[in-house]
């Protein structure tokens, strides 16, 4: 049997599966057990055990529940309203006005949080009302909101850099430190846009009402989130602790700021603990269902004869990468972006490595083009957060989410031209190590 019918019969499984509901890790599961009993001797038992405990016992893996408990304690402190209210005096005389809150306080929530869907929801909860209460347009709220929350996948910790990290046996510290530019870059891409319209529409905000020493008040309110991202970020750069000790770091941050501002109680604890528990398992399973299909289509020699094949159109890596982007975004129409990660880097991998593409700068560029898949209908899951928190229907949200979209496409053009933009900070980090 030729490696055409192979790839036929794992996609018709797999779309079989995830067409009629069933789970995206047991729908991977399942496509490797038929795929280990139509192609292989193998005893199956045996091999998806073998696979699974190995991927479950990685010690970097420990890194992904911490981050998400992180960012799930600080979902419950009063930190959406503080964002708010310390980004306002900063933000308010731009062209654009409070429109820049939520691309800054997205850019910040990110950076604790490692989750686009957790980004999305809280600036939004707090942002949406106050600009709508403002009368900016719904369109401006609610297409900055789709685009600056994806910047949870970008930033560090991003959870899906942890993910693509272990897949392709790469440093999840120099991941973290490769996605700090890019993402600032994407940040200022977004807010230029904004300012260019307000400049275009007039739209610029009033002076606030409050005294000095009320605005001074509110910008310190930042000051402890600001310190707990640098600390973070700051020991994996220099070396002090590794992603998993730095999540460790976190966590205790966390806890500490939700005291400080007494949000820590026993609910509030449990409910972070438990959320946590839940992402995690869920994303542990996806990926050790990935990890034994891949397995299974390694047996069938499939992701090696792709790449061989591939490699035989003697495409140039421009036009490579250009078809990588192509693919994503189809892709992310259908999966959510760490499905699509786990899923494909089986092939993608050596194709990426045979062009000579560095990993750590294909991992940035990974994580762009899946931030454009979460906004892309039907399955970008920003526009459903969004379509929850504003009540507007689905074809809107994406029509307004459309100019991030294309921003997002320039930003993968920037960093395909000047690759030292995410190459930069881990070139500089590795010099450093002894």
């Amino acid at each position: 049997m030729d490696e055409l019918a192979f790839t036929l019969i794992f996609l018709l499984f797999l779309f079989l599966f995830l067409g009629t509901g069933i789970w995206v890790a047991i729908s991977l599961i399942g496509v490797a057990a038929i795929g280990m009993m139509l192609f292989t001797s193998r005893p199956i038992g045996d091999a998806m055990a073998t696979t699974i405990w190995g991927v479950s016992s990685s010690w970097t893996l420990t890194a992904l529940p911490l981050f998400i408990w992180m960012g799930e304690i600080l979902f419950r402190t009063k930190l959406s309203e503080n964002l708010f209210r310390g980004l306002t005096p900063i933000t308010q005389k731009l062209p654009g006005g409070l429109l820049h809150v939520n691309i800054a306080g997205c850019t910040i929530f990110a950076a604790i949080s490692g989750s686009s869907a957790a980004t999305v929801a809280t600036v939004g909860k707090m942002s949406i009302p106050e600009l709508r209460e403002r009368k900016y347009p719904e369109k401006m709220i609610i297409g900055t909101l789709a685009g600056a929350g994806t910047l949870g996948l970008l930033i560090p910790p991003s959870i899906s850099l942890i993910i693509y990290g272990i897949t392709v046996n790469e440093s999840i510290a120099q991941l973290f430190v490769a996605g700090i530019l890019p993402g600032i870059m994407l940040a200022c891409l977004f807010m230029g846009y904004v300012s260019i319209w307000g400049l275009v529409s007039g739209t610029r905000e009033k002076a606030s009402a409050s005294d000095g020493q009320s605005r001074f008040k509110d910008v310190i309110q930042l000051i402890p989130v600001l310190i707990l991202i640098f600390t973070v970020m700051g020991s994996i750069y220099t070396g002090i602790a590794t992603a998993t000790e730095a999540a460790v770091l976190g966590v205790v941050g966390a806890l500490f700021l939700s005291a400080l501002q007494g949000s820590l109680n026993w609910d509030s604890f449990r409910e972070s603990l438990l959320g946590a528990t839940r992402t995690s398992a869920m994303i542990a399973f996806i990926l050790a269902g990935s990890t034994f299909l891949s397995l299974a289509m390694g047996f069938t020699g499939l992701p090696r004869s792709l790449a061989q094949w591939i490699g035989s159109l003697e495409l140039t890596p421009w036009i490579l990468i250009f078809a990588l982007m192509v693919f994503y975004i189809v892709l992310g129409c259908f999966l959510d972006g760490i499905s699509s990660i786990v899923l494909t880097m089986a092939v993608i991998e050596p194709l990426v490595r045979q062009a000579g593409f560095d990993m750590i700068w294909f991992g940035v560029f990974l994580m762009v083009v899946v931030e454009m898949a979460q906004i892309t209908p039907p399955i970008g899951f920003n526009l459903f957060v969004l379509q929850s928190m504003s009540g507007k229907d689905m074809a809107f949200i994406a029509r307004a989410a459309v100019p991030m979209f294309l921003i997002m496409i320039l930003a993968v053009a920037i960093i395909s031209v000047f690759p030292e933009i995410a190459t930069y900070l881990p070139d500089a980090m590795r010099a450093k190590s002894p």
